[in-house]
């Protein structure tokens, strides 16, 4: 993908329809080809097959087997299933058997792996992400670094669950590499994180993105796995839960900051495997708070109140349109194959053609 976005940078310079200093940059996402399950559906899925390859042997045994479950709650569900491991397991006649072994075995791992609210499929590198709190999908990212005359400078693929934020150093770097200058960087409040507003002034360049009372608090040193998902307004657990609600804890101390704290849901909690030092059992709520305002990037809110910041922030519609022809005119808004290898080689050549036509116009509005 850099080996043909770089080709088309070098075309655009040439024919000098490339000659901006400012870089856009935005995700969008693409959904797996393959229909998502939830955790239920696939731990019923697995069972289903265990009990179909069981019944081969001994049908009499469908008699011993509970009652299905009525609800489609995760914990029926494995509760269930693990009712119909223990009664083959009081069956040595058959719990024996290498076909039944098997089954039972995958079903076991499944259930070991599984986490409330994870989705699977068949795209072995698919992974949930948020573009609102009630909007998840399964699938990519593709993060895009745009020059102000719409040719796509950069790009980097990831799994659905990946931030925008830790994308930008990169893109920034790879468009440089392909040939193009760079003064300004373009981009919503995602892209404001202290880390970022640190590289741009190491860079001397100017990040025109909005400060957000969250991400531009930088993370705290024992929570650092708590990410900011900016398209659901919500905090994302280490195991990829979404906070359910926020509210506003007020300092009595006035010369302390109010804090931002985040809610999450304490039965998911409560059977996640990564509770251990996250979780206290017993605990009634699960909460991640953070400074609403972090007076480290006062310089930066300084700046978004200039004219030219209000100026450059008006470009960045331009990636947005260029997020909707990727996927209505190009068929990006669905994954042509599986897996990550899949959509890098299906983000190259979308991107290469995109690039063409852009530089192509370009050259016969010259």
């Amino acid at each position: 993908m850099d080996l043909l976005i770089k080709k088309t940078v070098e075309l655009a310079l040439e024919h000098n329809v490339l000659t901006s200093h400012t870089l856009i940059v935005d995700s969008t996402h693409t959904v797996s080809r393959f229909k998502s399950k939830s955790a239920s559906e696939s731990i019923q899925e697995h069972a289903k097959s265990l009990r179909k390859v069981i019944y081969q042997y001994d049908e009499s045994i469908k008699t011993e087997f509970p009652e299905k479950p009525t609800s489609d709650r995760l914990e029926d569900t494995i509760d269930y299933t693990h009712n119909i491991i223990d009664v083959i397991k009081n069956k040595p006649q058959i719990n024996q058997i290498p076909a039944i072994q098997e089954k039972m075995n995958h079903v076991k791992e499944v259930i070991e792996d599984i986490s409330d609210d994870n989705h699977f499929n068949e795209d072995p590198d698919a992974r949930k992400g948020y573009k609102a709190a009630d909007h998840s999908f399964v699938g990519y990212k593709t993060h895009i670094a745009m020059s102000d005359e719409r040719i796509i400078t950069a790009a980097v693929i990831t799994t659905g669950n990946q931030s925008d934020t830790k994308q930008l150093q990169s893109l920034i770097e790879t468009s440089e590499r392909n040939g193009t200058t760079v003064d300004h960087i373009v981009g919503d409040k995602a892209y404001s994180s202290k880390q970022n507003l640190i590289y741009a002034q190491e860079r001397n360049l100017q990040l025109i993105s909005r400060l957000h009372p969250v991400i531009t608090h930088g993370k705290r040193h024992s929570d650092k796995e708590f990410e900011f998902n900016k398209d659901a307004d919500m905090f994302v657990c280490p195991a990829g839960h979404l906070a359910i609600h926020k509210g506003v804890k007020k300092q009595k101390d006035t010369a302390r900051n109010d804090q931002l704290k985040y809610f999450f849901g304490v039965e998911k909690c409560k059977v996640c495997p990564l509770r251990e030092g996250c979780y206290r059992e017993g605990a009634k709520t699960k909460t991640y708070s953070v400074r609403i305002k972090s007076s480290e990037h006062s310089s930066q809110e300084a700046f978004q109140e200039t004219e030219g910041f209000k100026r450059l922030s008006k470009k960045r519609y331009k990636i947005e349109a260029k997020n909707s022809e990727l996927k209505h005119r190009h068929g990006y808004k669905k994954a042509h194959s599986s897996g990550l290898f899949g959509m890098n080689i299906q983000g190259a050549s979308t991107i290469f053609v995109t690039n063409m036509k852009r530089i192509i116009k370009l050259i016969n509005e010259k």
